[in-house]
């Protein structure tokens, strides 16, 4: 997802694609007279990957190629850098507004993208940043929403919850919304025989929402080809699963609907049971409930230091044992996929990239100053009202004539 004015990296070793496809495969392969990235691979995976309700479980073993596994850990360390970038632009007050990050779950978006086909449709809450580039947006266009400028995905209208990608449906301000919205999804799905299935995004901190067990219903009432996936990072803002729900086993919430529960630090796991749940939709097995269970290193938000609700030493024990960066590491070591010197080359192209990425992003221009940019993207082109009304009489806006109805 690179911008196609970016150079290619030098030093023999990473070079950056032209274009959106090409800055996903970003860094391409190394030594590749070394390593053939159709080469496959055995997975084993731990008997603490899955648990499983009203199913049996996916395969433990399974087989993938060393490119996917490659490929993976790039995906990561882009969002994570472009985390951490967004990090340090909130800081220096160049991203206002909120901005929620999703340090430490980047398992989850990458597991999934890897798992299905862009045919398949994704709907989340506001912690988005990393679905949004993971479905196509450049690192560029997602930071330059967050900065507010032109060049951003929702064209600087949106900020951090609300962006878009094609087959991504937002990053969704209101608390547990996409809900119905990823069922909707799935039902369009369904209505065009599509060979595709929606995975619909929410964090333990909306599973209480009255949406979500709606959603369940209709799902099932119409076998609908949908994941519902609680992002179980263990605290709901600042409030522990266990001091907000009475049960915490938010893959069994479906009651009607299967359940499984999957290691979300651990991107083998994620990948594997997102493509079960994916296969299992598209089958006609109606609707599954699956629970990534994951940890964010930040707090809720940046205006949340995190550390008043849960202890340093908590924080540490997770960034050191179950980091999924440094799980999918060990395992490119062990499997020979790569060297410690070509993984240090990766993460050091990836940190170039985004701060590439941060430069373009704040030079690009603010939106001009003008109301008629607040009528734009209203309706699908071609599906218009004759007039939108604005915030008074002289502000109705005439999308034939595309200016203000009643002003010269």
């Amino acid at each position: 997802m690179l911008s196609a004015s970016l150079k290619s990296h030098s030093a023999g070793v990473l070079r950056v694609g032209q274009g959106c496809l090409a800055g996903r495969r970003l860094l391409a392969t190394v030594a590749k007279d070394r390593l053939n990235e159709s080469d496959l691979v055995e997975i084993e995976l731990p008997e603490s990957s899955f648990e499983g309700y009203m199913l049996d479980v996916p395969d433990l073993k399974y087989t993938t190629t060393k490119g996917s596994l490659l490929q993976m850990y790039k995906d990561m360390i882009v969002i994570r850098r472009m985390e951490m970038a967004c990090d340090a632009l909130y800081k220096a007050k160049k991203i206002r507004g909120f901005c929620h990050l999703s340090v430490g779950q980047e398992a989850i978006a990458v597991g999934i993208e890897n798992a299905i086909t862009k045919r398949d449709t994704v709907i989340t809450s506001y912690r988005c940043h990393g679905f949004t580039y993971m479905r196509g947006a450049p690192v560029q266009a997602v930071l330059a929403e967050l900065m507010g400028r032109r060049a951003g995905v929702s064209y600087g209208k949106g900020g951090s919850m609300h962006m878009y990608a094609p087959g991504f449906y937002g990053g969704n301000g209101i608390v547990g919304a996409q809900v119905p919205l990823g069922a909707g999804l799935a039902f369009a799905h369904q209505y065009r025989n599509e060979d595709a299935c929606s995975f619909t995004l929410y964090g333990d901190g909306a599973s209480n929402q009255g949406q979500v067990f709606e959603a369940f219903n209709m799902a099932k009432l119409w076998n609908l080809p949908v994941v519902f996936c609680c992002e179980n990072n263990k605290y709901g803002m600042g409030t522990s699963a266990a001091r907000s729900s009475a049960m915490t086993e938010y893959f069994k919430r479906g009651q009607y609907i299967p359940g499984l529960k999957v290691n979300g630090m651990d991107i083998l796991a994620v990948f594997q049971a997102s493509k079960f749940a994916k296969d299992w939709c598209v089958s006609g097995n109606g609707p599954l409930v699956l629970e990534y269970e994951t940890y964010r290193y930040g707090g809720h938000s940046m205006s949340d230091p995190g550390t008043t609700y849960r202890t340093r030493d908590e924080i540490q024990h997770m960034r050191s044992k179950n980091d999924p960066i440094a799980g999918l590491k060990m395992h490119l070591l062990e499997l020979g996929i790569a060297t410690e010197e070509e993984v240090k080359a990766y993460d050091k192209a990836a940190r170039k990239y985004v701060d590439e990425q941060v430069e373009l992003a704040d030079a690009a221009p603010a939106p001009e100053a003008k109301l008629s940019i607040l009528f734009e993207d209203v309706y699908v082109k071609g599906t218009e009202t004759e007039t939108l009304r604005g915030r008074i009489t002289e502000d109705t806006w005439d999308f034939q004539k595309q200016g203000f109805a009643n002003r010269d």
